[in-house]
């Protein structure tokens, strides 16, 4: 999925879904010791149907480790990427690939301080990256298509204008 000549941008997580990883990770941890304990401690003791206990060990097991996995992917591999023609995003792993032909515009919102990309099919993607690399991202993504037009809107004007 990388290659060198590649421009990766990390994805920016707000306050909230680091709480959330937290969590998720706080829980698979948990999940983890306490099966981990009732092997030890227990195994196949004192149970009356083996089989279904060793299935609740390894399923458990199973989940602890797909909760962590999952909260690593999403921290590890979260990012805008422009790569030649293409304008890669990948959400915990979970690539989508985008033309930079089909895209008509570029908009930085200086009031909500946001970006997106803007395509010919009105579909629209906002660009969640650090507010000190939007200026290079829109030069990665001019540079894969020169024709894409790059629009700033902010709130200008004179108090005239709130009462109209």
């Amino acid at each position: 999925m990388y290659n060198a000549a590649m421009k990766v941008f990390k994805i920016k997580f707000g306050r909230s879904v680091y709480i959330t990883l937290g969590f998720v990770f706080a829980v698979g941890a948990a999940v983890f010791a306490l099966t981990l304990w009732q092997v030890i401690d227990f195994g196949l003791r004192h149970s009356a149907m083996p089989g279904f206990t060793v299935a609740k060990y390894v399923l458990m097991f199973f989940v602890a480790a797909a909760l962590i996995t999952i909260g690593v992917l999403l921290l590890t591999r979260s990012f805008f990427a422009i790569d030649g023609k293409k304008i890669k995003l990948s959400f915990a792993a979970l690539p989508t690939v985008y033309d930079a032909d089909d895209v008509d515009v570029v908009v930085l919102d200086r009031v909500t301080n946001r970006l997106s990309i803007v395509f010919k099919d009105e579909k629209c993607i906002n660009v969640a990256i650090n507010a000190e690399k939007y200026n290079d991202f829109v030069q990665a993504v001019l540079d894969a298509n020169p024709a894409i037009e790059y629009s700033i809107q902010s709130k200008t004007g004179t108090g005239e204008d709130e009462n109209k």
